[in-house]
């Protein structure tokens, strides 16, 4: 009797609180299916009054997610500023824009590049196994193109223009500097008008021979290539390789990395700063001692100052490339 009676409550309960005539919200429609994105622009503000706009799609392509980026900009900008990109490493497999080796907060990290001065582009790109090369590649330039389609929106200075990536984001970014200014390849040739060449280059600890790398990272290696070393055709790996594109039109490099690097040997910065250099290329090569991928070091401490070196070397190299500071 008990149960009865409080369903009995319940219910009419529920008839007061939602009354017999009550229609539900008349949501707005349009005569054909509607695939436009309608959430509001998602804009965060961090230290030094940095802005970020989050998850900004800058390539749709049929079959695929969204391509999306994170631009950060600093509060005050009277003037159209430097652009960097910065794209993220993992294997060409893993890893998405607010990470960077052992930077436990990454985000903040490309803040403060962007306090100094600077539009700050972090990509995503197509994963190995969602497409193998180029398709990351052809992200990469889809992305400098889109930026510089917009550089009057994003308060940008498409004329000044660096990439910088680490690992396999540095192979990316690498890749991107040295080889430049063909008509678009890709799913995606939108922004076909503007150009996918920068003015500078900054690569940590990346691949840029894959004919010469050891089988330290085969399986990344095999799914981004979508072949298996040694099998893959000559062509493909010289492709995806930046030190088979140096000639002496390309932009200044800087390149580090640690001298215990087992994942990616350090004669792969080595090796391409000798091509560079050979072809009349301003690069600057850094050795650190004592530090592996990532920089991890024999403690927190290495691993620290490490870190640091790398960041300050690259900020360092972005003013006197993009800014002309000395």
């Amino acid at each position: 009797m008990r149960k009865r009676i409080t369903l009995s409550l319940g219910l009419a309960l529920l008839t007061t609180a939602m009354p017999a005539h009550a229609q539900p919200a008349s949501p707005a429609t349009s005569p054909e299916p509607a695939l436009g994105d309608p959430m509001p622009d998602r804009i965060l503000t961090l230290a030094n009054g940095v802005t970020v706009d989050a998850d900004i799609a800058y390539s749709t392509i049929s079959g695929y997610r969204p391509i999306i980026l994170d631009l950060y900009r600093p509060a005050r900008q009277g003037k159209p500023l430097p652009l960097v990109i910065y794209i993220h490493g993992g294997g060409w497999a893993n890893g998405h824009t607010r990470q960077s080796g052992a930077f436990s907060d990454f985000t903040a990290v490309l803040a403060d590049l962007s306090a100094r001065g600077y539009v700050v582009a972090s990509l995503e790109y197509r994963l190995s196994k969602e497409a193998p090369f180029p398709a990351a590649i052809d992200d990469v330039r889809t992305a400098i193109r889109y930026l510089r389609a917009n550089a009057a929106r994003f308060g940008l200075d498409g004329s000044h223009v660096a990439v910088w990536g680490g690992s396999a984001g540095g192979q990316l970014a690498a890749l991107a500097a040295l080889q430049c200014g063909s008509a678009p390849s890709g799913d995606d040739k939108s922004n076909a008008g503007q150009s996918d060449c920068v003015q500078a280059g900054v690569g940590w600890y990346g691949v840029y021979d894959f004919a010469t790398m050891p089988q330290a990272i085969a399986g990344a290696e095999n799914a981004y290539l979508d072949c298996v070393k040694p099998d893959c055709p000559a062509d493909r790996i010289k492709a995806a390789s930046p030190a088979a594109h140096v000639d002496a039109k390309d932009p200044p490099m800087l390149l580090i990395h640690g001298t215990d690097d087992k994942v990616v040997p350090a004669d792969q910065s080595r090796q391409l700063a000798a091509a560079l250099k050979a072809a009349g290329v301003p690069v600057t090569l850094e050795i650190i001692n004592g530090v592996g991928h990532s920089w991890i070091g024999a403690d927190a401490a290495a691993t620290r100052d490490a870190s640091l070196r790398a960041l300050d070397l690259t900020f360092r190299f972005f003013d006197t490339q993009l800014k002309g500071d000395k």
